[in-house]
């Protein structure tokens, strides 16, 4: 099945790409930024957060959001 990926990590880049029947987000998390948390990032399914274990759908659209971007300052 095709969903609409958003990886907003680094440059980020969108791309609708081809999953198996009943991938779930934590384990597209898992492919796609394998070296990344999941505390670590807003994940989101057709804008709405979502639970690690849900089941992804035809035509879902995923986005994988850092919550810190490297090298910004905190505010004073």
């Amino acid at each position: 099945m095709q969903i609409l990926l958003i990886n907003n990590d680094g440059a980020g880049f969108a791309d609708h790409i081809d999953v198996p029947e009943g991938t779930t987000v934590q384990k597209l998390f898992a492919q796609t930024v394998p070296s990344g948390r999941p505390q670590d990032y807003l994940i989101r399914v057709n804008r709405q957060p979502v639970a690690a274990d849900q089941t992804l759908q035809p035509g879902d659209r995923v986005s994988f959001t850092p919550v810190k971007i490297e090298g910004a300052r905190t505010a004073a």
